[in-house]
């Protein structure tokens, strides 16, 4: 009998037992390293392998490459965006928004390393929008909180942050200086931050 697809989408969005979640959290944390370092050629042996997993277990949740980057990207999305309330909670207003632009730009570092696989696997425009507006909520709610304490100009768009954000990924990504990442989020603060 051919499967249309939607027995994999429905295994997928089964609660999973508790070992099974912890093995796919560690698969996807090992997949945003392994990407970020190595790229799209990425082995899946070598995702396994800095999992601390077989190759059987990776498989078993994502049957392809591709079912595994898609689901590393949506976490790794879901997780920055988390991360926002949480840091505006832990920190200083001009801390939470450096802590969450350093791990924007290690997200974009990731993503930079899986552009060709993620073209293929996000065809879906309205998702990438969404994303954006998640994204942009989530630095909305630190610019917020810094506004809230008079640390922060009003008039900064969170949209033209991520701009700014981005910019800074795909420069550090094609310089290869390090430091430059964090010498430029000082600069864009510096633009943020009003004392």
């Amino acid at each position: 009998m051919a499967d249309n697809g939607k027995g994999d989408a429905a295994r997928r969005h089964r609660p999973l037992r508790a070992d099974a979640q912890r093995n796919e959290d560690r698969l996807l944390k090992a997949a945003a390293a392994v990407f970020a370092r190595d790229g799209a050629d990425a082995s899946v042996k070598d995702v396994a392998r800095e999992a601390g997993v077989g190759v059987g277990t990776l498989y078993r949740r994502f049957p392809s490459k591709e079912l595994l980057i898609e689901a590393m990207y949506r976490q790794e999305v879901r997780l920055l965006c988390e991360a926002a309330p949480e840091l505006v909670a832990m920190l200083p207003p001009v801390d939470a928004l450096r802590t969450w632009m350093e791990r924007f730009i290690d997200f974009m570092a990731a993503k930079h390393g899986m552009a060709d696989a993620l073209r293929v696997v996000l065809t879906d425009d309205s998702e990438r929008l969404q994303t954006r507006a998640d994204l942009a909520e989530a630095v909305d709610r630190l610019l917020a909180a810094g506004r809230r304490h008079e640390v922060m100009r009003e008039q900064v768009r969170p949209q033209d942050v991520l701009m700014a954000l981005g910019g800074i990924s795909y420069m550090a990504g094609t310089e290869q200086e390090p430091g430059l990442a964090a010498r430029l989020i000082d600069l864009l603060l510096h633009g943020i931050v009003t004392s």
